[in-house]
């Protein structure tokens, strides 16, 4: 008898029958557990912090230049202060005898480590919204026409009195 491969292909999905109440028929090439093209692959779930994600964050706090060796050591650092955050969440979850962690518990936890965001509590939450902006420069007190965007007027190029736009010069030295 042949020895068993250890690569894939036909010959490596071969497996034994499962057999028993509430295993249903199967064919003889299957194999117990899951088949090796679905197996899951285990990944740190901080890896989900891409690379570029890292980059727009280095970006807004004004960071020009970012060494290739950097991602790993800000996963590390990220992973180190979100499990900071969410002790602290924990904390104030329990004490409430919940099981979610709401806005406030984040809030709350932010300004005992000195780092308040503002914004997001009924303290610091102006709940009007503020009016957009109109798309042009319409003044209605004087009811002047609105201007573009840039703000500069549409200019009328200049007609004969026949209807008929006049005869432009291509270059110089043309006629």
């Amino acid at each position: 008898m042949p020895s068993k491969s250890s690569r894939g292909g036909p010959a490596g999905a071969r497996g034994i029958e499962a057999k028993g109440p509430g295993k249903g028929k199967l064919s003889g090439k299957t194999i117990l557990g899951a088949s090796r093209r679905h197996r899951k692959i285990l990944k740190d779930s901080i890896q989900g912090v891409t690379k570029p994600a890292i980059r727009r964050m280095a970006r807004r706090g004004g960071v020009k230049r970012i060494s290739a060796g950097i991602y790993s050591e800000i996963r590390v650092a990220l992973r180190d202060r979100l499990a900071m955050i969410l002790r602290t969440c924990t904390i104030y979850v329990e004490h409430r005898n919940a099981k979610t962690v709401t806005t406030n518990d984040v809030i709350c936890s932010l300004r005992r480590f000195g780092r308040p965001i503002y914004g997001f509590d009924p303290d610091t939450y102006d709940g009007q919204k503020k009016a957009r902006r109109p798309e042009t420069n319409y003044d209605p007190e004087t009811a002047r026409r609105p201007e573009t965007n840039d703000g500069l007027k549409k200019v009328r190029r200049p007609e004969t009195n026949d209807g008929l736009k006049k005869a432009r010069r291509v270059g110089a030295g043309t006629k």
